[in-house]
């Protein structure tokens, strides 16, 4: 438990779920920074602040922000200004202790992250998503509610594991790719993929843009 204080960058529906975790770790949290909302609007029990807030020397923070590009672009920017980029972990997860936990990352409620697994910077491991052992989420990826990823598999940057979807053991899924609610992955995704279905077939392709990172 810490009583340290914390700053939720996102004010929207992740923003709060993830600021209601904080609080449930023992986080103080202070409020939420958000360019699309006014200082002193209310979410839940916290304000926006001002964004001065963030210039505080002992304050952490936190990017509650869902769009993995984007959540890539704050936590750059913040890491950049050596603001103390922080991670949250849901006491009512289940996270082993040869774990490694980058920052940055979220853990949900419920959410399972097992022997060996690595959570890279960024990374969302969300409410009920269990991510077996030996396998990595690679930096801003995001594992939605209720996925599975079985041993050894590997979400790869900016790629997205949709809610309810299973990946099967070794299975790599390429960066920024999307896998869709409820699909059975059971071979490779390649890079800027969108698959669907059981078991999941490409249904679409994203230009191929991370080469040099975005």
């Amino acid at each position: 438990m810490t009583s340290r204080p914390l700053i939720v960058y996102g004010a929207g529906g992740h923003g709060l779920v993830v600021a209601e975790a904080a609080a449930a770790a023992g986080w103080s949290v202070m409020g939420f920074l958000d360019d699309r909302e006014p200082p002193t609007t209310r979410i839940g029990p916290w304000s926006v602040l001002q964004p001065a807030a963030l210039e505080a020397e002992d304050v952490h923070v936190v990017v509650a922000v869902g769009d993995n590009a984007d959540r890539r672009r704050l936590c750059l920017g913040l890491i950049q200004r050596d603001r103390l980029l922080s991670s949250v972990i849901h006491p009512n997860s289940s996270v082993s202790g040869s774990a490694v936990i980058a920052r940055g990352v979220f853990i949900g409620a419920a959410a399972v992250v097992n022997a060996e697994a690595r959570l890279d910077d960024g990374a969302i491991v969300n409410s009920a998503a269990v991510v077996e052992h030996h396998c990595r989420v690679h930096s801003y990826a995001h594992v939605a509610p209720g996925a599975v990823l079985a041993g050894g598999a590997s979400v790869l940057d900016l790629a997205t594991v949709g809610a309810g979807a299973t990946v099967l053991p070794n299975i790599t899924i390429g960066a920024a790719a999307i896998v869709g609610a409820g699909a059975a992955v059971v071979e490779r995704v390649g890079e800027g993929q969108t698959v669907a279905g059981v078991p999941a077939r490409c249904i679409g392709q994203d230009p191929p843009t991370l080469a040099g990172g975005r």
